[in-house]
């Protein structure tokens, strides 16, 4: 694959993984866990909630976005799927290194993975000098999903 389009993947995939970890560690870490008590005991595990299907439709639609702007080399359609807004420097940054990678192929390899408000949609491109996996983060802000970073 091509070094300019392997490194405009790692670095969006870097800047999204570290925005997620740097909020993870900021982030408050919630109310003490209740008193428990004495009189009765559950020993059975609780399950995961199962992921709105309202989300689910959403993330997936996010996804395929995602994997369209990088087919298409479209970084403008990639900015607005971003949960702050990006300057024209940095677009115009991600729009000469998609360039520079010439013709590429994109897809999901899986569905979207969810857990509450965050979940990965893992593309896989394909071009002339290879192939590339990478997870892209997603988060809900405000009731908007969106690629952080």
């Amino acid at each position: 694959m091509n070094r300019a389009l392997t490194g405009g993947l790692v670095l969006l995939g870097v800047a999204g993984a570290g925005v997620v970890l740097g909020l993870l560690l900021v982030a408050p870490a919630g109310s003490p866990p209740a008193a428990s008590s004495p009189a009765v005991t559950s020993i059975r595990p609780s399950a995961p909630a199962a992921p709105d299907a309202a989300d689910t439709a959403v993330v997936a639609v996010l996804a395929r976005a995602i994997v369209d702007a990088i087919a298409a080399h479209d970084s403008a359609a990639f900015g607005k799927l971003t949960c702050r807004p990006q300057t024209a420097e940095a677009l115009a940054g991600l729009q000469r290194t998609w360039d520079a990678a010439g013709p590429v192929k994109a897809k999901l390899t899986a569905p979207p993975e969810l857990r509450g408000e965050s979940a990965t949609a893992k593309v896989h491109v394909e071009a002339a000098g290879g192939t590339k996996d990478t997870p892209f983060p997603l988060r809900k802000e405000n009731g908007h999903w969106c690629v952080p970073g």
